[in-house]
């Protein structure tokens, strides 16, 4: 079991690992060609322009000025110092949400941890409980609620701190959601109005031989809602017509490109009418792409017109308006026939948020879908309990021994054994759980959900579900399990229940591990932004033609909600059942919810999105 020497070497490591992280996107920030990497925002809004637009050809790519280097940590201050108001002007309503979730983190815990440092780890540690029943232990478990004898009054510190903190962190919450729900109100007073909000999704619409679904939609909500309705737009199978739409605007890109080559060289450029470019007769480069993207668009336009006049391009559902909000609140939260299978409403997402995918997909289908994936999902957490427990082994030197006899003398170095046990199982669980989510989400979008919101709302869900059974619940049967196996062994049955008592609360040194390894170093890993650090730079390098292929590469995209926010769900729970029985715990997550805090209120005022409206219902 983890000590407290391998408990500080991880955090050691964690810290170290942490500091480089944030080293590196402090000194990358600073150099021109990144400038669109970490500042994405800012150019999509004109708030910045390019310092390699003008200078010598080193300096637009790498900044000389030694004086801003001095100044490298600038990046924390500038994140705090914007105004709540300004941010929601900024990023968005949602945005500012996010990060309050942190901030009420810290809100919660800050006064816990003092109260129980203050408290119930000298009611602890003064105690040998742990030594007279001859469990495995560490120092640490010391300080938990284990080293308490049965029927002790101390208890009676535990019991009333738990009080404590249950009514402080309601008292918070409540405070909190009164500060959003103002704030949201405030949003909706000042915001314009927009087309989503008197429009309503209607799926499933039964087929008529004599009616066409356009026809059949308007003469509904004619009969059924004539003081509101307004119009609709029946959903078309146009994939083919889109297709030639974005082959149309790549030509007009390609007709930029030339036409700026033009203005450099004075030269008319030319190209290759073959594969790529490379092969076929030479032409002139801007006639060509001229008389491509006349051509396209005549097949856009018979495209267009088959589309509209075939009956089978039409999918069985419709977007339509109403008059007022309350006509179309009213359509969206009521049932339109006697058949609860037909004519299916719900409030209309955001042109920018359908998944336009599963629009056209019947109800019956819906259910034989959403049934599938409950199975699939029960079976996914069944099954994920085997790598769990392999990561609980990494946690028992005593296993890895009896598995690897032969890394025996290495495990017991001491340098080793603090390693092993203070970083590694924390790492391991991290990993296994990378592709979870993008497998969730795969599963989301098979359910058939209509939006991107919902969809990131659904794995979110289902992210939690299975961190709480399976990392939380998971981590602590199977590692106490494993921890305690011959004490079990050589125990009665009427004191096995007993032990696991005792064991449970001794599981936070492995949620430690975990803690500084994803919530430290993970967080810290995030502001460099990998990703878009190397496709921007591959995008740029091999595809970017013009300004507008750059804004394109630069994209900043959005925080992943559906993996970030049940995270920060799990950190909650753990913070709050380990606050009466093992305090040690609350420092780790504290450094959690400030590091996230800062990172990503960077993040959001200089670089990520998180879509407006997307996850708060705004209506």
């Amino acid at each position: 079991m983890a000590t407290i020497k391998d408990i500080g070497v991880g955090a050691a490591f964690n810290i170290v690992t942490a500091t480089i992280f944030l080293l590196i996107f402090a000194f990358l920030r600073l150099q021109p060609i990144n400038d669109r990497i970490f500042f994405p925002k800012w150019y999509l809004k004109g708030m910045r322009d390019s310092p390699s637009s003008a200078g010598a050809a080193v300096t637009k790519y790498v900044n000389l000025n030694v004086r801003s280097y001095l100044k490298f940590l600038s990046w924390m201050p500038a994140a705090l110092k914007m105004p709540e108001e300004e941010l929601i002007e900024h990023a968005g309503l949602d945005s500012v949400v996010y990060l309050r979730i942190y901030l009420t983190g810290l809100k919660i815990f800050v006064p816990i941890t003092i109260l129980a440092f203050a408290v119930l780890v000298p009611v602890n540690w003064t105690n040998d409980t742990l030594d007279d029943l001859k469990v495995v232990h560490s120092d640490i478990d010391n300080l938990s609620i284990s080293n308490i004898p049965h029927g002790s009054k101390r208890f009676i510190a535990h019991l009333v701190m738990a009080y404590v903190f249950t009514f402080w962190t309601c008292y918070v919450l409540k405070n909190e959601y009164e500060r959003v729900a103002t704030m949201r109100l405030r949003f909706l007073a000042s915001e314009k109005r927009r087309p989503d909000q008197f429009t309503v999704l209607v799926r499933n619409i039964p087929p008529d031989p004599d009616e066409s679904v356009s026809e059949l939609v308007e003469h509904f909500f004619l009969v059924n809602h004539p003081d509101h309705y307004l119009k609709h737009q029946t959903v078309y199978n146009a994939n083919k017509l889109a297709d030639l739409v974005e082959k149309k605007k790549k030509m007009r890109n390609w007709l930029d490109y030339y036409q700026n080559k033009l203005e450099r060289k004075s030269k008319r450029p030319t190209t290759k009418t073959g594969f790529l470019g490379c092969f076929g007769s030479e032409v002139d480069a801007i006639d060509h792409c001229k008389s491509e993207i006349e051509k396209i668009g005549k097949e856009e336009a018979e495209e267009r017109k088959k589309v509209m006049k075939d009956p089978k391009s039409i999918m069985p559902a419709a977007f339509v308006s109403f008059r007022s909000r309350w006509g179309a609140a009213v359509c969206a939260q009521t049932q339109q026939t006697s058949n609860p299978t037909l004519w299916l409403t719900e409030w209309a997402p955001e042109p920018r948020d359908v998944y336009w995918s599963n629009l056209s997909i019947p109800f019956v289908s819906l259910t034989v879908r959403r049934l599938i994936i409950g199975v699939a999902f029960f079976f996914l957490n069944f099954f994920y309990v085997i790598p769990i427990a392999f990561v609980q082994t990494l946690a028992n030197l005593e296993g890895i021994e009896k598995a690897l006899p032969f890394l025996k003398p290495l495990i017991e170095s001491p340098p080793i054994k603090s390693f092993i046990q203070g970083f590694l199982p924390g790492l391991a669980l991290k990993i296994f759980l990378i592709v979870l989510p993008t497998i969730l989400m795969y599963m989301s979008q098979f359910e058939g959900l209509i939006s991107q919101s919902s969809l990131e709302r659904r794995t979110a869900s289902k992210y939690f579900i299975f961190l709480f059974f399976n990392v939380f619940l998971g981590s602590i049967v199977t590692g106490s399990a494993l921890e305690q196996l011959d004490t079990y062994l050589h125990a009665s049955a009427n004191d096995i229940p007993r032990i696991i008592g005792v064991a449970i609360p001794m599981k936070a040194t492995f949620f430690i591990t975990y803690v500084m390894v994803d919530g430290w170093a993970g967080v810290s890993l995030e502001i460099l932004r990998i990703r878009a650090f190397v496709l921007y730079h591959l995008k740029n390098f091999f595809l970017v033609k013009t300004e507008k292929d750059r804004e394109e590469a630069m994209d900043p995209g959005s925080i992943c909600f559906y993996w970030s926010e049940p995270r920060i769900q799990l950190y909650f729970l753990l913070g709050l059942v380990y606050a009466a029985v093992t305090p040690l715990l609350l420092p780790f997550i504290l450094v959690f919810f400030a590091l996230g805090y800062v990172v990503y209120r960077h993040q959001v005022s200089k670089e990520l999105l998180l879509l407006l409206r997307r996850f708060l219902v705004f209506r």
